[in-house]
């Protein structure tokens, strides 16, 4: 019976090995030597340091952010965040835990708590994906807007707060809004999207742009059939919203879908470690 060498790799939940004996040798220890004391002591150390796994535990996938992302209650279903969808496209050796709040800007995400409670959970080799922009954009509410530079601020605090656990940061930008004109779908968050790529690229930061891919994804589907992605329903369709919803931030569960498959396969193409853990 012999222990088995394991590679470790940073960001996985494999386990590190600290010896390799064999319990043939343990034996013969046990034979060798007549005080008993002494064989024990031999073989209490072996056992410690041979054929001892410590689990390092399964990587955590933390996710902060807005509506878009978020976890809804029943009574708001079919509205969806696509971080529901993403957990869902994951398989059981990596954990996903969604943070994200409907409403919450960076601002707002740190003043009122919530990234402490994120933050007393993360360990080594744990991924942080971090997606705001929807209401630091609206500078005109004092405790949730964010201007451009004091949003930057905050996103380059979340990058630095994962890497000092030796996790890794992924910043996305914000998921486009659904606002066409003569046919046309039109661009809503201004300077946001661009703040986001410039703490990536100045913070060496993996970079998702969602902003521009979720953008290409409406403008091909058109102003009509661009509806299926969003909480849009007539009146009487859903128990949920009796007089029906026209949403056009907000995704259904198609939607949540749709915005998950752009990111897990961005993940794909960069040839990034978490793509080993999608189900497909």
């Amino acid at each position: 019976m012999r222990g088995k060498i394991c590679i470790i790799r940073k960001k996985t939940g494999n386990y590190k090995l600290l010896a390799d004996v064999s319990f043939n040798t343990l034996v013969n220890l046990f034979i060798m030597h007549k005080n008993i004391l002494v064989c024990l002591a031999l073989i209490l150390t072996a056992f410690l340091f041979s054929s001892f796994l410590l689990p390092l535990g399964k990587p955590t996938i933390w996710m902060i952010g807005d509506s878009t992302m978020a976890i809804k209650q029943p009574d708001k279903f079919p509205e969806t965040g696509w971080g529901v969808a993403f957990a869902e496209a994951f398989n059981h050796q990596v954990t996903v835990d969604n943070r994200a709040r409907n409403g919450r800007s960076t601002k707002s995400f740190i003043s009122q708590g919530l990234w402490d409670e994120v933050a007393q959970g993360m360990k080594e080799g744990d991924y942080l994906f971090i997606q705001f922009g929807h209401n630091d954009e609206k500078i005109h509410k004092p405790s949730t807007g964010a201007a451009i530079d004091e949003f930057k601020k905050n996103l380059a605090f979340f990058v630095q707060q994962i890497r000092r656990v030796k996790g890794t940061p992924v910043l996305l930008s914000p998921i486009a809004r659904r606002k066409f004109q003569n046919g046309v779908l039109v661009d809503t968050h201004g300077q946001y999207p661009g703040a986001v790529k410039q703490v990536a690229d100045s913070l060496q930061v993996t970079f998702i742009d969602l902003t521009s891919a979720s953008s290409q994804m409406l403008a091909q589907a058109g102003e009509e059939s661009s509806k299926a992605f969003f909480l849009q329903l007539a009146p009487g369709e859903h128990e949920n919203y009796p007089e029906g919803v026209i949403d056009n931030t907000h995704l259904n569960t198609h939607g949540a879908r749709a915005v998950s498959d752009i990111v897990t396969s961005e993940l794909k193409r960069m040839n990034d470690p978490l793509a080993a853990f999608l189900k497909n």
